[in-house]
């Protein structure tokens, strides 16, 4: 079966690396048409989906990320249509120029060929995916949770309808329907057709395709991320921001995990902090400095472990270390983050800079919520996936980083000499 869908997709992606603009975005248009106008059927089957879901006992922040209701699905369809406005990068010239030789050199984007996609419970990845690839000419290979199978399975038909409209190959866009996870080892030695691979999901699964895969991995989307509070900061404006980066998206890649507060404000900030993260019902997890300061507070709080400093919560739950200063949290940072997303509270010019310059991570924010690490928000419309690794593509992933470059040279009967 993954042979034949390869060899389907990498036909399409012949057929759409031709496309232009106007195309695409015809075909495009089309897609976020028909997810409005069959929205009762997706629905439907997200529904099905959430009600397996709540049987097997799936976490409150997996059945967020798996669920679908009007508004969400409005929201994609709006998002497809951004990435309609969007220009493309596919032919853009990099750089280039006249050479000794006479030859005329250029850089120039192309697609990629063919993308595959691993991810969990995230329905919405599909018409992301989907819409980002088709944007740029490339087919795609989909391969989502066994939580949402369903769901996935009516968003691709929706798509695929639209494909036929248009007279374009249903190959550009295929889902790997069946549960069986033999499927995805079979996906990850697919190199004969497919170009990239991108897992979004855990730590396991990003794991499983560095080690099996035969094909290129852009690894991303864990995102234990942390707030660096300086002890310059305003105390009320500080709070929103760590509200906003806890509460907006509890279960989303880009919400803080852990509050980095500097020790010489912990008598002002740690009571205030335990007043707002009560009224907010957000959990607190201190260490042994913090604990002692947040205990009397309204907020529910118990000790930190070193295991809760490394994974990902994605609740309302918010670890507190007590740091002596910017040296102590970006060491801190430095052991237990996933170069995904991390800020600092200041009004330090100084550190601001220090912060940004030594924390190496895919975004850095200076007063500012981590929530904003999303395609949308740095204005690439929507994301395929967010980066954690330094070579070819580097947080949120929008159309440029679905393409890649060959090499043309124009001559006049040239030889070397």
């Amino acid at each position: 079966m993954l042979e034949e869908m390869g060899k389907a997709a990498k036909a399409a992606s012949y057929h759409l690396s031709v496309l232009s603009s106007a195309q695409k975005n015809q075909v495009l248009m089309a897609i976020a048409d028909y997810l409005e106008s069959q929205s009762t059927m997706i629905l439907a089957a997200n529904e099905l989906d959430l009600a397996d879901a709540r049987k097997n006992g799936l976490s409150e922040a997996l059945i967020d990320r798996l669920m679908l209701d009007p508004a969400r699905l409005q929201g994609i369809a709006n998002d497809v249509r951004q990435v309609c406005r969007l220009a493309s990068p596919v032919g853009e010239v990099i750089d280039g120029g006249l050479l000794d030789s006479g030859l005329r050199i250029e850089r120039r984007r192309v697609p990629l060929g063919v993308v595959g996609v691993i991810y969990e419970a995230r329905p919405n990845v599909t018409v992301d995916v989907a819409s980002l690839c088709l944007k740029t000419g490339n087919a795609v290979i989909l391969r989502g949770g066994k939580e949402t199978y369903r769901t996935n399975s009516a968003t691709v038909r929706v798509i695929q309808q639209a494909l036929k409209q248009h007279g374009l190959p249903t190959g550009a866009v295929q889902a790997i329907e069946s549960p069986d996870r033999e499927l995805v080892s079979q996906l990850l030695k697919l190199d004969r057709y497919v170009d990239m691979l991108i897992p979004r999901g855990g730590a396991g699964l990003h794991k499983l395709c560095r080690e099996q895969s035969t094909i290129p991995v852009i690894t991303g989307g864990i995102g234990v991320c942390h707030i660096f509070v300086d002890s310059d900061i305003e105390l009320d404006a500080a709070l929103k921001v760590i509200v906003n980066a806890k509460k907006q998206r509890p279960s989303a890649c880009n919400s803080v995990e852990t509050l980095l507060v500097h020790s010489a404000i912990a008598g002002r900030f740690l009571p205030a902090l335990s007043q707002r993260m009560k009224q907010e019902g957000i959990r607190l997890h201190a260490d042994s400095r913090a604990l002692p300061l947040l205990q009397h507070g309204p907020a529910e709080v118990s000790a930190v472990t070193d295991e809760q400093y490394r994974d990902e919560w994605l609740s309302l739950d918010l670890n507190v270390k007590l740091v002596d200063g910017l040296d102590e949290g970006i060491a801190h940072i430095r052991e237990y983050g996933t170069r995904h997303s991390d800020a600092i509270l200041t009004r330090s010019i100084r550190n601001a800079d220090r912060f940004v310059n030594e924390v190496d991570s895919a975004a850095v924010f200076v007063n500012a919520s981590t929530r904003f690490t999303d395609g949308a928000q740095f204005g690439l419309g929507a994301e395929v996936a967010v980066s954690t690794q330094k070579l070819h593509a580097r947080g949120p992933m929008g159309l440029e980083a679905l393409t890649t470059y060959k090499w043309v040279a124009f001559g006049d009967d040239t030889i070397r000499s």
